[in-house]
């Protein structure tokens, strides 16, 4: 089979605890931690390898659950598992299950998606709300309740990259906002870009469970980890067509526009808060959540 476009490759490990939680598990996990890690070069995912180091003891209708889990997912993001490996370990060498995973894709010609490519008076685009996997792996973790059944975001994203792409390739910068959040990612598009962003607080959507779960656990939501959601930084005069074409898409409904790239303050990431005031958004100061991807 032929292709035309540069290849991307990408590989990972997921160890996440515990391996089932609201909304997937490890197996879908790593499917669309893969796929997301090609789509934000702006690649189509092709071909996938798929590896399990498995605990002693692990139940089987777990496993089971599992591999049905991956096969769903990457029927739903149209890839082909193509190999793979098993391997067992003594009780307590593991955490019941590990996955890891590599990634092959295409990136179609004219696309050009980095880091380093975010300029003065792009707009700064994000795909949905932020903190909606790494408050329920932990809810789960530690038991937590909330009124209403808080769910991972987790969810292949290479659908919405390429109805994105198809609408404009005037797409600078794309990130999936894991570990770390969208903190995190909008430091690195400022530090490797060289420029300033600006966002605005009121429009960076956050659901009411993860704003009050953040309060009472004493977490910020802009450093909270997401499975499903992208930050993307477009062209200005196509910022409203791509928005469209995001909005269009299940996985991109509640897109909005929540800031802008200047070139004052290179390297740094600026808020406009709901009280008016500016307040500096560093990188994340300590450990992340613990075991969320």
């Amino acid at each position: 089979m032929t292709f035309r476009g540069r290849l991307a490759f990408t590989t990972d490990s997921y160890v996440v605890s515990p391996i089932f939680f609201p909304g997937g598990d490890i197996g879908k996990l790593a499917v669309c931690g893969t796929v997301n890690d090609l789509s934000m070069s702006g690649a189509k995912p092709l071909y996938l390898s798929l590896s399990f180091i498995i605990e002693e003891g692990l139940p089987l209708n777990e496993l089971s659950q599992i591999v049905n889990s991956i096969q769903k997912t990457a029927e739903e993001a149209g890839v082909e598992i193509v190999t793979g490996d098993t391997k067992v370990v003594n009780r307590g060498s593991a955490d019941k299950l590990f996955v890891n995973t590599a990634g092959v894709g295409v990136i179609p010609d004219g696309v050009d998606i980095s880091g380093s490519n975010a300029r003065p008076g792009d707009k700064v685009i994000l795909s949905g709300t932020i903190g909606d996997h790494g408050i329920a792996v932990l809810s789960q973790r530690e038991g937590l309740r909330f009124s209403t059944q808080l769910e991972s975001d987790c969810a292949p994203l290479n659908d919405l990259v390429a109805d994105m792409v198809a609408a404009s390739h005037n797409i600078h910068c794309l990130r999936d906002p894991t570990r770390g959040g969208l903190a995190t990612t909008l430091n690195e598009f400022a530090e490797q870009s060289k420029v300033g962003i600006r966002i605005d607080e009121e429009k960076i959507p956050v659901r009411e469970e993860v704003l009050g779960a953040c309060e009472m656990l004493g977490f910020d939501p802009l450093y909270i980890a997401n499975e499903g959601k992208l930050v993307a930084i477009v062209a200005s005069e196509d910022a409203d067509k791509i928005l469209k074409a995001m909005r269009a898409n299940c996985y991109g409904k509640n897109a909005s526009i929540i800031g802008e790239v200047v070139a004052e303050n290179p390297g740094r990431v600026v808020m406009k808060t709901c009280l008016g005031s500016s307040r500096i958004v560093d990188m994340l100061v300590g450990d992340p959540l613990p075991r969320i991807c």
